[in-house]
């Protein structure tokens, strides 16, 4: 009986400080279970880089050990964190998950806080688009066949990013070169500003409604996946939602995943080992990207 006792409150307390952990940081915290629950394939971090003089303007790219041949296409995953906090260091999951399936995964930062205020932050993200764009070829990755993606607020920068022409244009990026973007449980429209978080990041530098992604929607953008937990109270599934009926009301292709009874989190907690068993987000993912970068490039209607 005191052996019971005693072995329940060890695994109470062990609940506990996961708890406590996942609270301070779950992003590591997922990086280091899915270390330890994941495939047992390598995959190396072959380069870590910096697109600017902020140390969160950085990149991380990996790929797996064993890749060789043939250019990979190339996954570019952007954090959340409501524009105030993450680190790419903490998001290894995504980046190893990926590249094992055949992809150069790499993971992008921007500025946070005071100085990623709108629109430094995409800002950052498209020079980190450009980066990859001009230097990804010497890590085995095809500058022509790249997928751009985030979670949260990092949905956010990677679609505004795309669909207001001007951030990858000032970036060099060309337009055929992305071929397909992801957004998980992102914010796409939320003018005028009525959380602290839009606020600080918008309102306090008079954005306007310009720097939503569904009043830059245009025709001609490459395919969009958009990933949304039903039970998400952060940022509200009409996000995605909105994104989606904008999209196709241009004629653009849009697929929408809706998950029932899940939450913000629960898209980037189910690219990580062991919640990936789950395949609900990441083989729609990895479904969807495969065919973006094995499609033909669409071409793009002329600009006037």
């Amino acid at each position: 009986m005191w052996a019971f006792a005693i072995l329940l409150a060890l695994v109470l307390l062990a609940g506990l400080g996961l708890w406590i952990a996942v609270q301070r940081n779950g992003p590591a915290v997922l990086d280091t279970v899915d270390r330890i629950a994941g495939p047992s394939a390598a995959v190396e971090l072959v380069e870590t880089a910096s697109t600017g003089p902020s140390p969160q303007q950085q990149l991380r790219v990996f790929r797996a050990a064993a890749a060789g041949g043939d250019a990979l296409p190339v996954f570019v995953f952007f954090h959340g964190g409501s524009w105030a906090s993450g680190d790419p260091a903490d998001y290894g999951f995504v980046a190893r998950n990926v590249a094992r399936e055949g992809y150069v995964a790499v993971l992008g930062g921007y500025r946070l806080g005071e100085g990623g205020r709108y629109p430094a932050m995409v800002e950052d993200t498209a020079a980190a688009i450009g980066w990859v764009h001009r230097n990804i070829a010497r890590y085995g990755g095809d500058p022509q066949r790249i997928v751009i993606a985030g979670h949260s607020a990092g949905a956010y920068n990677a679609v505004q990013a795309a669909l207001d022409p001007r951030w990858l244009a000032a970036a060099g990026v060309s337009q055929d070169a992305v071929r397909g973007i992801v957004g998980l449980s992102g914010p796409y429209d939320f003018y005028p500003f009525d959380v602290d978080s839009t606020r600080a990041a918008f309102q306090s530098v008079g954005a306007g409604a310009e720097s939503q992604p569904v009043n830059n929607v245009r025709p001609g953008l490459p395919p969009v996946l958009l990933v949304h937990g039903e039970a998400d109270t952060t940022v509200k599934p009409r996000n995605s939602q909105a994104l989606a009926a904008a999209l196709r009301a241009e004629g653009d292709s849009v697929e929408t995943l809706y998950l029932p009874g899940k939450n913000h989190a629960d898209p980037l907690l189910m690219l990580a080992s062991p919640w990936r068993r789950d395949g609900r987000v990441f083989d729609t993912m990895m479904d969807f990207i495969d065919r973006a970068v094995t499609t033909s490039v669409p071409v793009q209607p002329k600009t006037p």
